[in-house]
């Protein structure tokens, strides 16, 4: 290359292309950085057309991510903390692995997690409306004695108001078989069910929140305390899994979302509260 050629090149402006590259490029550092660096290139695409009506293609922005040394964060297996009352009489199983109502407060699904600190094992109950993905209640403490779950029904119960005859589906666990927790979910009018035995895939809704959970948030830092780790919690369900997190099960919509949406096109009046 000639002398003069090199210092036509060094001085010529920035095309519109490199520009606009540019451009995306701080854009989905934005999206990564706003999802606590959690999103891989499918939900920053899902975010870049969905939420910012941006025109570009996920495979452009796979690229982009590599070439900024951006990714998402990846999952891993998870230690079941389910202990089993041999005694206990379990419900049946009313869902067998259908996850998919076709509205809100037809189907809870249940579960506990534990995570260690250095103040030893804090665990997390939660119940999921399995329409949206919702978390829509939940409880922590240091122990998992039945009143864990019963609290994070109760929360559910307060927050949702489910009609009698929706079903609340746990696994096998001592604290869903307990006498308290039974007694509640009869006092709601709710049906009890449980897959069988040994199955993660008989409660996979709970399961795989509960690894996006410990993958995008828990995982990646060290707790001193229960406080900070409830805290911490607290602030993944509300301040972002429920109204931000986009889902590829709802179509890459928050569950806040998509529940807005299932309310938007539902019309109501009597024969709407009458059919359902």
């Amino acid at each position: 290359m000639s002398t003069s050629s090199y210092y036509e090149w060094r001085s010529r402006p920035a095309s519109r292309r490199d520009l606009e590259q540019a451009y995306l490029i701080e854009e989905i550092r934005d999206v990564h950085a706003a999802s606590y660096g959690t999103y891989g290139h499918r939900r920053v695409h899902a975010e870049l057309t969905m939420g910012r009506r941006r025109e570009v293609s996920q495979g452009r922005v796979e690229r982009l991510m590599r070439a900024a040394g951006l990714q998402g964060v990846h999952r891993r297996r998870l230690r079941g903390c389910t202990r089993r009352d041999e005694a206990a009489a379990p419900s049946q199983d009313l869902v067998e692995r259908n996850f998919t109502p076709d509205a809100p407060d037809r189907l809870y699904v249940a579960d506990v997690t534990q995570h260690r600190t250095g103040q030893g094992w804090l665990y997390c109950a939660v119940v999921i409306d399995c329409f949206s993905r919702r978390v829509v209640g939940w409880s922590m403490a240091d122990h998992i004695r039945s009143e864990l779950v019963v609290d994070a029904l109760q929360m559910a119960i307060w927050n949702r108001r489910p009609l009698p005859g929706a079903v609340h589906h746990s696994d096998h666990g001592s604290t869903y078989t307990s006498w308290a927790f039974g007694h509640r979910l009869r006092e709601a009018g709710l049906l009890g069910s449980m897959g069988s035995i040994g199955d993660c895939f008989d409660n996979s809704v709970a399961e795989s929140f509960f690894a996006t959970l410990q993958t995008e948030q828990l995982d990646r830092s060290s707790w001193p305390t229960r406080e900070g780790l409830a805290n911490a919690i607290f602030s993944f369900i509300e301040g972002f899994y429920n109204p931000h997190r986009r889902h590829s099960t709802i179509g890459y919509l928050s569950p806040a979302d998509y529940e807005a949406k299932y309310h938007h096109s539902v019309p109501t009046g009597p024969q709407t509260e009458t059919a359902a």
